[in-house]
């Protein structure tokens, strides 16, 4: 990605985490991924003064403590944080899930693959598309 700041992963599923590592370093991007478990982790590290914004947040919808959906709301609802953007990046393709998705604010909308090769497109599609895109300012 174009920022030298970190990716914030809010994903639940440990092999999903260890597959977008592998992506990350398979197409060299170099920001540093930090996941969190859920929702709540994510706000916290969100709302801690001393860790570095985020250039892009995806998101898992499914997820335990506090849906994607949730996250989501309560992100795009706080001054501080809703400029950053937000790609929802889950295995939920149901039109319902994305119509929410984008009337909460998601910058993006991706479908995780099964298929590796599948989801290095997809994970190389959010790194060119945000490598390119001009970012709102986020108050730092």
């Amino acid at each position: 990605m174009r920022s030298s700041k970190p990716i914030l992963l809010v994903e639940d599923d440990s092999v999903d985490v260890m597959t977008v590592k592998r992506a990350f370093k398979e197409l060299d991007v170099s920001n540093q991924l930090v996941p969190a478990g859920d929702g709540e982790e994510a706000l916290a590290y969100l709302r801690n003064q001393r860790m570095a914004r985020p250039c892009v947040i995806l998101l898992d919808l499914n997820m335990p403590k506090m849906s994607g959906t949730e996250f989501l709301r309560i992100v795009k609802a706080d001054e501080a944080l809703k400029t950053i953007p937000v790609i929802v990046f889950t295995t939920s393709s149901t039109e319902q899930d994305i119509a929410n998705s984008f009337e909460l604010g998601a910058a993006g909308y991706m479908v995780k693959s099964i298929d590796y090769d599948t989801f290095i497109d997809t994970i190389k599609t959010i790194d060119l598309y945000w490598t390119l895109s001009k970012l709102p300012p986020n108050g730092e």
